[in-house]
């Protein structure tokens, strides 16, 4: 079997049993849609196409759920990623700096992934701890009071995180 066809084969796989999960509902479209982005770590085309079929929903619907909430992702994400909030509380405790910083060490911009897939970054206008500003989310995880300092244990942990997975796979 060429590897397209194993490809191919592998995602339907796990469509079928993602949307199976859910018996098929379209009232669970978007926790399908979260499960395949978790599984994936965006939504592939692909499997958008086959969600539709399986689910018998116009692919109209199932791209417009994708695009209405910026939760999903039509380009693949790292491995890690984080959040940087600019929203006013942070914006005013210099979020600017963090958003910098991660910026000249990641070599990327907000909304991009580093080259090896590891690290993806992106802003956004409130995570809702605005006490806790300058606020930045790794994989979920709320780091408040955030500075430059702390970015830099933060990344060497991520990669250490990520050494350590690939060597238990190995």
């Amino acid at each position: 079997m060429s590897v397209v066809m194993q490809a191919d084969y592998d995602l339907e796989t796990a469509i079928n049993r993602i949307v199976e999960q859910y018996q098929g509902k379209p009232t669970a479209l978007i926790m399908i849609l979260q499960d395949i982005q978790t599984h994936y770590r965006y939504l592939p085309r692909a499997a958008l196409d086959l969600v539709a079929e399986r689910m018998n929903l116009p692919l109209a619907q199932v791209f417009g759920v994708v695009t209405f909430y910026r939760a999903f992702s039509l380009e693949p994400k790292g491995r890690h990623h984080l959040c940087v909030c600019t929203g006013t509380a942070c914006h005013v405790r210099q979020s600017s700096v963090i958003l910098d910083c991660l910026e000249r060490k990641l070599d990327i911009h907000a909304g991009e992934t580093t080259a090896d897939g590891e690290i993806s970054f992106e802003t956004v206008n409130c995570l809702g701890a605005c006490a806790l500003g300058p606020l930045v989310t790794a994989d979920e995880d709320f780091h408040g009071n955030m500075t430059v300092a702390r970015i830099d244990k933060l990344l060497k942990k991520l990669r250490e995180d990520t050494a350590a997975d690939r060597e238990a796979q190995a």
